[in-house]
């Protein structure tokens, strides 16, 4: 089974976006299962307007050891669906035991997380309101492990 970790800047309170997260993530977590995925671990740190510098230690220590990284940048890779269900299949099948989701704060991300990541990944060109692109990435998430079960929610 590869686990899924988000790692976070920023704490989520509750409202509309918390509760479409927890929805992504309990149908992941369902289908998921049966593809070799999951579940899905979200990790929030707060580095309380301490920058970046900080940010990024609170985010390396929450990363699990070992763990294949994707960064979400909007300098990064943009994916199909069907493209992204491939990628987290084929982490999964190099034996992954861990697959860890990076979002960082405002700021971003310091060149030194980029550079450890295998893979950046974007939303398209346009800036996303930080908690929007997490529910979006556990939308995706959700929409992967669907694709892989051969689920009708996916259309082409």
């Amino acid at each position: 089974m590869t686990r899924v970790h988000l790692c976070v800047v920023g704490r989520l309170r509750a409202g509309p976006e918390r509760d479409m997260i927890q929805d992504y993530v309990d149908r992941f977590d369902k289908t998921g299962r049966n593809m070799g995925l999951g579940p899905i671990t979200i990790t929030e740190v707060d580095a309380k307007g301490a920058g970046q510098q900080a940010e990024h230690e609170l985010l390396s220590r929450a990363l699990p050891k070992g763990a294949m990284c994707c960064v979400l940048d909007e300098r990064g890779k943009v994916m199909s669906s069907p493209q992204f269900a491939e990628k987290l299949s084929g982490w999964r099948d190099q034996g992954a035991q861990d697959i860890a989701f990076i979002i960082g704060g405002a700021d971003g991300l310091l060149p030194e997380m980029h550079a450890s990541a295998e893979t950046k990944l974007s939303f398209g060109a346009m800036v996303w309101p930080h908690m929007l692109a997490r529910v979006m990435l556990c939308e995706q998430l959700y929409r992967a492990a669907s694709i892989l079960a051969g689920s009708p929610y996916h259309r082409v």
